[in-house]
């Protein structure tokens, strides 16, 4: 660095303080052209939707946002934006970080209960830990209870290849190579439960999932657990899970063989089982193609067969403590 570059910044610090002296002095120039008002009318413009303004689009583009402002502004008295252009738009909204033609999700919360009945399966997940710990410490069998995380995994695609795979050849292709048509077949359902205590899932592959394929799944763990034990499922709101032929199917079972524990409406994250379907659809799932939704089906359950061949006890930490 030269000593007048020093110099000069030792003269501004002097003359402006030291922190003005770290920006560089207003230079002569052209005054802008757009007001701050026609700035301030340009940025509401734009956080409102186009559709709102009489257009088919649902959101602004900038061409349309910059066309809209040429026509509207100077009868709004911006003068000054009678000939904007798209990318001065563009430049405008970056200062302020806006962008009207992008969407960012979000999830309503639309139960009033919510942090009741988080707290209902947070104690579900406390008391799998304390079964657990009082298990290992005793060296016995644990109390005659099972707790399963339940939920359906519905649209599974059963989709054929037109053509056979080629697969990969050192040194020229890394890949398998699939052409791209392919035929459908149709869709399954899978209905699985994964016990908390021991790991194990059980499951059912069906080709909807109503109260009778759920009544089903429930006698697969009727029969699966002794007469002694009490099912704890956590599972969501679906309608098969309330219907009036499950209840009546709960019903003719004894007194405390079945307790269901009801995840909050858009709550379903907190249900264990989401992480298994999710495990399962990035392993067994993925990237498959069967001639039938029978060899489909025989292959979940082959999946299923594997992963209890080496179960995986999964366990719940999020806010756990607070279950206490």
């Amino acid at each position: 660095m030269h000593h007048q570059t020093v110099q000069r910044c030792i003269e501004r610090a002097v003359a402006y303080g030291a922190l003005a002296a770290l920006d560089d002095r207003p230079r002569p120039g052209k005054e802008p052209v757009i007001t701050p008002a026609a700035k301030a009318w340009l940025v509401s413009l734009a956080c409102d939707k186009a559709r709102e303004h009489g257009y088919p689009h649902e959101l602004w583009t900038t061409r349309l946002l910059a066309r809209h402002a040429r026509e509207h502004g100077p009868r709004a008295g911006h003068d000054c934006l009678a000939h904007l252009v798209q990318g001065t738009v563009c430049k405008l909204l970056g200062q302020e970080e806006i962008k009207p033609h992008k969407v960012r999700y979000y999830l309503e919360r639309r139960d009033a209960e919510f942090e009741q009945k988080m707290a209902e399966v947070l104690c579900v997940y406390r008391e799998v830990q304390v079964l657990k710990k009082a298990a290992s410490k005793a060296k016995k069998s644990p109390e005659p209870v099972a707790i399963v995380s339940y939920d359906e995994k519905p649209g599974i695609q059963a989709i054929a290849t037109t053509a056979p795979d080629l697969p990969p050849v050192p040194g020229v292709h890394a890949s398998f190579a699939r052409d791209h048509e392919y035929k459908r077949h149709g869709t399954l359902s899978l209905l699985a439960g994964i016990d908390l205590l021991t790991g194990k899932v059980h499951a059912l592959v069906r080709d909807r999932h109503r109260s009778c394929e759920f009544i089903e799944f429930l006698k697969l763990l009727d029969a699966a657990y002794p007469a002694r034990t009490a099912i704890k499922l956590i599972l969501d709101n679906h309608s098969a899970h309330i219907s009036r032929e499950t209840r009546a199917w709960l019903d003719s079972r004894p007194a405390g063989r079945f307790e269901f524990t009801f995840t909050p409406k858009h709550g379903s994250w907190l249900n264990l089982i989401e992480g298994f379907f999710s495990k399962f659809a990035r392993s067994v799932l993925r990237h498959i193609r069967v001639t039938s939704k029978h060899e489909l089906k025989e292959r979940i359950m082959a999946g299923i067969e594997d992963v209890n061949h080496h179960p995986v006890i999964h366990t719940w930490s999020y806010k756990l403590a607070e279950a206490a």
